[in-house]
This record gives structure tokens, sequence and C-alpha cells, in this order.
């Protein structure tokens, strides 16, 4: 039986090296086109199929070609993030392990775990671990943290502009008319710092008529419904419109307060973020803010295949830019 073609293969085929050959393949910035097309070309004509992992580990014992992934379990936007790795470390010739943080699991568990496995670079979602930590882990594996701003050294970014969605949502609820606004924030969780300052810079821009208010919310469905609550208990003149730290404390935001007589989006709009699939569902209909988890996920295997891979690639932080998803959970403000 005829080896498998590897990368290697279509290398010599093309004439360039392996690492330009994983720069096409990945659709990174850094080859010609008329190179490009000399690879692709290479790929066609020896009928190139990315290896499976049994197929790396044999060919390399130093290689595993592997990328760590720790995530929390039961986020549905890691989910969405996830997937879109998976999408583009297939065609760059690398394989995903996934490792769970839950209640009773550690981020440093899911850590270990993963390196046991002889991972080549780990990509933290949403990561809690303390910044001098990463440091630390990125002294022996590429690290790059996803969706959590970071300062440490070697450990690359890859996130959301978290304060500019934030502040989206509320100039999209400024101009239906709203200056009563609250902002479910999301305590320590990634992200929530940076969506807190952007609804306070957005509030403040709207001058004096503005009047925000912020109460405790987080990440599920539970935060929402006790912001709700809270919500519910303030005086007459509460606000008329709610910016969540997410779509899920959004979704348990609504649940209460419909169930206690007030009307979405007719006494109080709602919007969330991140634009997870429940979100768009008709009887859900939420506005909320969208990240663009397919760059997200592109963005974050970049970055370790570039440094793995040899390619000239300096730590650095990507940011991108959310965009505003306009559905039924917005209307002008109410009179009065």
């Amino acid at each position: 039986m005829a080896r498998p073609v590897t990368m290697e293969d279509v290398a010599a085929r093309a004439g360039v090296s392996r690492a330009l050959v994983s720069i096409v393949f990945r659709g990174a910035p850094g080859a010609a086109e008329a190179t490009r097309e000399r690879v692709m070309a290479a790929a066609r004509e020896l009928d190139y199929q990315p290896d499976t992992r049994a197929s790396r580990l044999g060919r390399s014992r130093t290689r595993t070609r592997t990328i760590g992934v720790v995530f929390g379990v039961g986020h549905d936007f890691h989910g969405d993030v996830i997937d879109s790795i998976y999408a583009a470390a297939g065609p760059a010739d690398y394989s995903v392990v996934l490792s769970g943080v839950t209640r009773r699991r550690s981020e440093e568990a899911a850590i270990r775990a993963l390196l046991a496995e002889r991972c080549e670079a780990l990509l933290l979602l949403g990561s809690q671990l303390p910044a001098l930590e990463m440091g630390r882990l990125a002294t022996s594996a590429p690290v790059v943290s996803l969706l959590r701003p970071v300062r440490a050294p070697a450990v690359g970014v890859v996130r959301s502009d978290d304060a500019d969605g934030l502040g989206q949502a509320v100039r999209h609820l400024a101009g239906l008319g709203h200056v009563r606004i609250a902002h479910l924030y999301g305590g320590r969780v990634a992200g929530a710092a940076e969506r807190r300052r952007g609804f306070r810079a957005a509030m403040s821009r709207l001058g004096p008529a503005a009047q925000p208010v912020e109460l405790p919310g987080g990440l599920t469905e539970r935060d929402g419904a006790a912001a709700a609550e809270a919500f519910l208990a303030l005086p007459p003149g509460r606000p008329t419109a709610v910016a969540a730290f997410n779509d899920r404390s959004a979704l348990g935001f609504v649940d209460v307060v419909r169930r206690a007589g007030v009307r979405v989006p007719e006494q109080v709009s709602v919007v969330g973020f991140d634009d997870i699939e429940q979100a768009a569902y008709d009887h859900v209909s939420l506005t909320t803010i969208h990240q663009d988890v397919e760059a997200l996920g592109r963005a974050a295997v970049e970055h370790v295949c570039a440094r793995l891979d040899g390619v000239c690639d300096p730590v650095r932080e990507t940011v991108i830019t959310p965009t505003l998803v306009v559905r039924g959970s917005t209307a002008k403000a109410p009179c009065g």
C-alpha cells in the first residue's frame, strides 16, 4: 500500500518550503498568488489529503501536530468557537484535542490533561488563569488566550472588541429613544470588564439625559433570572432597555420579566451578546451582538500554526470587531 501523500511531498513538487505550503492551505497572508496556484496545482496532482492523527504520529517522533483546546463545558458560545477551530485546523494538517472545565474539574486539570496528550500548542477559551501563570505556561508551548485580553509574555490573544460591542448595543437602544438603560454585567468572567467599560463609555456619550443602571448578571440563564428579579424590584422609573452580558443571561432575564407581566419589547427592550443559535429562534428573536466565530477560530489556529511551522510570527493580539444583529426584542422606547 502506498504511503499517504504529505505536506512535504506537496512542498517538494511545488518547489517551496513546507511552511509556505502550510500558509497556502490555511489561506493566510504571506504567499504570492503565483505561488499559491503552484502549491494548489501540486496538491491536486498528488491527490493530497490531510493525514489522520495516527499517520502524523507515525511519521514524526517529536511532532504530534495536535492543538489542545481548553473550554467551559456548558458554554454555548465556546461550542461555536470550537467548531470554527476544527474547520481551520484540518486544512492546516493539525488535529484538535478538547479538554473541558466543569464545576468539579479545574482549568489547571484540563491543561495538564492536554500536555499529557503531547499537544504542541494550547488555545484557552475564556481562561481564568492569572496572567503570570499563562506566561509560565507559554515558556513550554505556544499559548493563545481566546476571548480574553491578557498581558503576559509570549501569550497570543484573539478576541472580539467587547467594549465596542456593548457600545453598539447602547447606541442602538439610544437610537430607539431609550435613555434609561441597564447593563447586566458578567462579574469576573472573560470579557466582562471590557463590556462593562464599553457600556459606561457609551452611556456617558449620551449626555446628561442618560440614566445608566448596572445589575449583577453572569453567564447563565439563572444569572439573568436573578438580574430580572432585581430589575423588577426597582422603583418606578426603572430602565426601559437592557444590554445583557451575553445571550444566555438575556434569555433568562426575558423569561422572568415576561412571566411577571412585563412585555418585551413593548415595555422593555433587551439586547444580548454572542449571537448563539437560540437567539435566532422565532419565539426568541433576540437582538444581539454577533461575534465572528469563524474569524476567531481561524485567527487562533493561524497564531499557533505559524509558530509551530516555523513561519515568522511575533506574538500579537488580534481584535475582531463584532456586529449588531437587530431582531424582535428591541423597539422604540415607551412614552412616559
